[in-house]
């Protein structure tokens, strides 16, 4: 008999864990690890793929995604997904990704999202690269912020009300920031070591928080750092492992904070934008490099006419899109996207399309950070009018670049 894909109950959770973390190389203690995730995991959306005991994991929780024009995308954030050495190439993962895809659908979910382990495995399943991330590494040996002295920033305790605080904070920024997703409210705890998972190294660092001149929180950064001497000259690796800021002001302080703390000579800041504005703050560009740069956060539209009429355009075009489905849909649909600064409306159509394209492209492109143009190569296109991959291009495209902090 194939192996049975089914939710998981919470007694099978330590039987869970075993699998992904052996196909992940890692063995934590997974009884202690059970016994603490179990209270922050929906076991409606815990998928395991049975065959005799754990042989496959997926599992997603519920989130809302920040699109162009400020809207507010429900959501799949999808993660934990494996399938043990001993059963690849059955269509396991196929079967655990069509049973949560039908899940979510069901749940009003218009999105999917992940990262992705290993890049070729999910665009078959309609996933594209929406946003692309990079690390920063500056050597402050050789540049400094310019502009005034930080003021406003002071360190803030590794407390509940801290936690609280920089909730509140991201939450105001990722309701601006298209690309960002919301946080799940635990990560904030964790973040501050306040939660410990045995699969987890307990965090240790200093949070600092920016006040404007009203007193008002508006900006934090939470960091860490590596201890370093050479020939008894100091040279420690301070790493960033979350900036938020909800003004320039507020950015820049932070930025320089960072930068002029003793016995530092290299910030690495991690899941930040390529185009982020600090090289332009310092006085030496070069000195800032962007590193790990790729893929980032992936997105996948389960419900396509919902998911184009979300979004806001700058340009207006009518134009009719036929859809290559993801699999294991066979077929296709076609649309008419009508869509203008005013709004959008997508709906079925009888006409010609103007555009074939598959629907991994089209995540890719949807929040306007991966050109339409070179998302289609993959998987090819056709053009029944001309030049309407170059205007569907210029219809997705935004002036200021998605982003997402966020990974899961």
């Amino acid at each position: 008999m194939p192996p049975e894909i089914r939710r998981v109950d919470p007694a099978e959770v330590p039987l869970w864990l075993d699998a992904i973390t052996t196909t992940f190389l890692d063995r934590p203690d997974v009884d202690a690890l059970a016994g603490q995730v179990a209270q922050y995991w929906d076991f409606q959306r815990v998928w395991g793929a049975f065959d005799g005991r754990v042989v496959g994991t997926l599992r997603t929780w519920a989130t809302e995604l920040t699109v162009p024009g400020g809207g507010h995308v429900p959501a799949s954030a999808v993660s934990a997904v494996t399938v043990l050495p001993t059963h690849r190439r059955r269509g396991l993962l196929r079967s655990m990704v069509v049973a949560e895809h039908d899940a979510a659908r069901e749940r009003g979910e218009v999105l999917g999202l992940l990262y992705a382990s290993e890049t070729p495995i999910y665009g078959r399943f309609g996933y594209g690269t929406g946003v692309t991330t990079c690390s920063w590494t500056i050597d402050k040996r050789s540049t400094a912020v310019s502009g005034p002295a930080a003021v406003g920033v002071d360190f803030a305790p590794i407390n509940e009300a801290t936690r609280d605080l920089m909730r509140d904070l991201f939450e105001r920024h990722r309701l601006a920031q298209v690309g960002e997703i919301r946080r799940r409210d635990f990560t904030f705890g964790l973040d501050l070591a306040l939660i410990k998972f045995a699969w987890e190294t307990p965090w240790k660092g200093w949070v600092i928080v920016h006040r404007a001149a009203s007193g008002e929180a508006d900006g934090y950064a939470r960091y860490s750092a590596d201890g370093k001497w050479e020939d008894r000259q100091p040279r420690s690796v301070l790493n960033v492992q979350d900036l938020v800021a909800l003004n320039d002001e507020a950015y820049d302080a932070l930025w320089k904070f960072l930068l002029e703390v003793d016995l530092v000579t290299t910030v690495k800041a991690e899941r930040r934008s390529p185009a982020e504005r600090i090289p332009w703050r310092l006085t030496n560009r070069r000195a800032a490099t962007p590193t790990d740069l790729g893929d980032g956060l992936w997105v996948a539209l389960l419900d396509i006419p919902r998911a184009l009429e979300a979004r806001a355009y700058e340009r207006t075009v009518d134009l009719v899109l036929q859809v290559v489905e993801a699999e294991p849909r066979s077929g296709s649909l076609r649309l008419r996207l009508e869509a203008g600064p005013d709004g959008a409306r997508c709906t079925p159509s009888r006409r010609s399309p103007d555009l074939v394209l598959h629907a991994d492209a089209l995540g890719a492109a949807y929040l306007g950070g991966t050109p339409l143009r070179n998302a289609v190569l993959a998987r090819g296109y056709e053009e029944g009018a001309p030049g309407a991959l170059f205007e569907a291009d210029a219809l997705f495209h935004v002036v200021d670049t998605p982003s997402c902090s966020t990974f899961f």
